[in-house]
């Protein structure tokens, strides 16, 4: 009998949490997720255990928990973080699949859990269970789509597989497609800016910071619009000043677009505290910034890295940089040895990695091109054409320096508005560097195809993006690669 009423019991309670389980994103999870997206991670843990105790019904805490996981890997990039935190997923699907199937919660938060490994999966180089994990956030949320329309959250997920799938290169395009799987990246931009002004008027106001981080990822990293600098500054500035991720996204994007004094002064002036997710990556922005306003104390910056760095990327990378650092300083034996560290230390994976390995088997560079090049990137253009103006073809060694020498000129004066000039130096390097492995002659076909789409001659634009996309067996492919195809797209091809 005892057992009978205790069965009863159980019974009453399971059927009363199905029945009156729901997808409630209250103010308590408002709060949770808007600490997330300031990377206040552990403030953020407390508020959704507090919310699972208070609400045990409520299945957002769930969706939540997800969001924490995925911004402590993609901060730490931590092969043990990525291992021990993928088992959660399961469990968390779990739960959020016994919830209420009316919600149009119920399939954006599986979605958004599937997206979220899915981009953590292919970070990892496990691209089979990227795409699987890929496939199923597509299918739900185009079935949720087609139920609730006007679910804005929604809106945003599909915005980034539009975005990312459309810059995909031809053949992985073309092999997801096959699965009903397609991409439009002009698409997927317009929807985010949209979501950016409806949002805010909308009960979904929370997503905003979410989709900014999307945008300005989208901007800088898969399209490369520097002229979209000024739009995500701006959608950026609304974001909380407490927010770790806003100072981020500011200074990555200033970075990503030589505004250098822009993003320096905001890495100076971010928020920091315990109550912060570490985030070493920005020792690295910060040095990078330094290095290309020629400043040497990026040394400290990038020695902090590697000390307190756990992750797989940007090693190879840093020790490259405190190899240039030291060449230009004069000190060739303390440049061999980071060179050294680059073959032994760090992993091949990201593509400044790659591009580091490749570099140290080429001869130094030149010291007074190495100088144009940080502060060309630097968004230094007056500084950087002092350096190498007088530079002569037979003051150069290597076939390497000599294209870069023409490429590094046209740079300069494409961004200094010269277009005569620029258009002279590109095809000077793509004509002697297309045969090369090296970047400069496919970026010179690039900048070409944009200095003539910006004229509005599409079809002299097309022949450029074309070349660009044509040439094979350089560094940087799969990126040149993509924008070529987005040009192409742009202009009509």
């Amino acid at each position: 009998m005892f057992r009978f009423r205790n069965s009863l019991a159980v019974l009453f309670i399971f059927f009363s949490l199905s029945t009156s389980a729901k997808f409630d994103f209250n103010p308590n999870c408002v709060k949770a997720y808007k600490e997330i997206f300031g990377l206040k991670l552990k403030s953020a843990r407390t508020l959704i255990e507090t919310e699972k105790k208070i609400n045990p019904q409520n299945a957002i805490p769930y969706l939540l928990d997800s969001y924490v996981d995925y911004f402590t890997i993609i901060t730490s990039e931590s092969i043990a973080d990525f291992e021990r935190l993928k088992r959660n997923k399961a469990a968390r699907l779990a739960r959020i699949e016994k919830d209420d199937k009316s919600s149009p919660y119920y399939l954006f938060a599986q979605a958004e859990i599937h997206l979220q490994w899915a981009l953590t999966y292919g970070y990892f180089e496990e691209y089979f269970n990227s795409s699987i994990e890929l496939n199923k956030a597509y299918r739900q949320l185009q079935d949720n789509a087609k139920k609730f329309p006007g679910f804005l959250p929604n809106q945003k997920n599909i915005a980034i597989l539009d975005a990312v799938i459309g810059a995909l290169p031809v053949g992985l395009k073309r092999a997801i497609s096959v699965i009903g799987i397609k991409g439009n990246t002009q698409k997927g931009i317009k929807t985010l800016e949209n979501l950016l002004i409806s949002l805010p008027q909308s009960p979904y106001a929370h997503f905003y910071d979410d989709v900014v981080f999307l945008l300005a990822y989208v901007q800088t990293d898969i399209v490369s619009d520097h002229s979209s600098y000024p739009k995500i500054l701006a959608y950026a500035q609304k974001i909380d000043s407490s927010s770790l991720l806003k100072s981020y996204i500011i200074s990555y994007s200033a970075m990503r677009t030589a505004h250098t004094e822009v993003a320096l002064a905001t890495l100076n002036n971010r928020p920091a505290g315990p109550e912060y997710q570490n985030y070493d990556y920005l020792d690295y922005m910060a040095g990078t910034i330094r290095m290309r306003k020629l400043d040497h104390t990026a040394t400290s910056y990038f020695q902090s890295y590697l000390h307190k760095y756990k992750g797989i990327n940007y090693i190879k990378d840093t020790y490259l940089n405190l190899a240039w650092i030291a060449l230009i300083n004069g000190n060739k034996d303390v440049c061999k040895k980071y060179i050294e560290l680059v073959k032994t230390k760090g992993n091949a994976i990201h593509d400044k990695d790659k591009q580091a390995l490749q570099e140290i088997n080429d001869p130094m560079p030149d010291v007074d091109l190495l100088k144009a090049r940080l502060l060309c990137d630097g968004g230094y253009y007056t500084k950087a054409l002092a350096e190498i103006k007088d530079k002569r073809i037979t003051d150069l060694k290597h076939l390497r320096d000599r294209i870069e020498l023409f490429y590094r000129l046209g740079r300069i004066y494409d961004e200094l508005n010269q277009d005569d000039l620029s258009i002279k130096f590109y095809q000077s390097a793509m004509d002697m560097g297309k045969e090369e492995r090296y970047y400069f002659a496919s970026n010179a076909a690039l900048r070409l195809a944009a200095i003539y789409e910006k004229k509005k001659d599409h079809k002299k634009a097309r022949e450029f993006y074309q070349i660009a996309l044509d040439m094979d067996n350089h560094d940087y492919e799969r990126s040149t690669d993509s924008k070529a195809k987005e040009g192409l797209r742009r202009t009509g091809g």
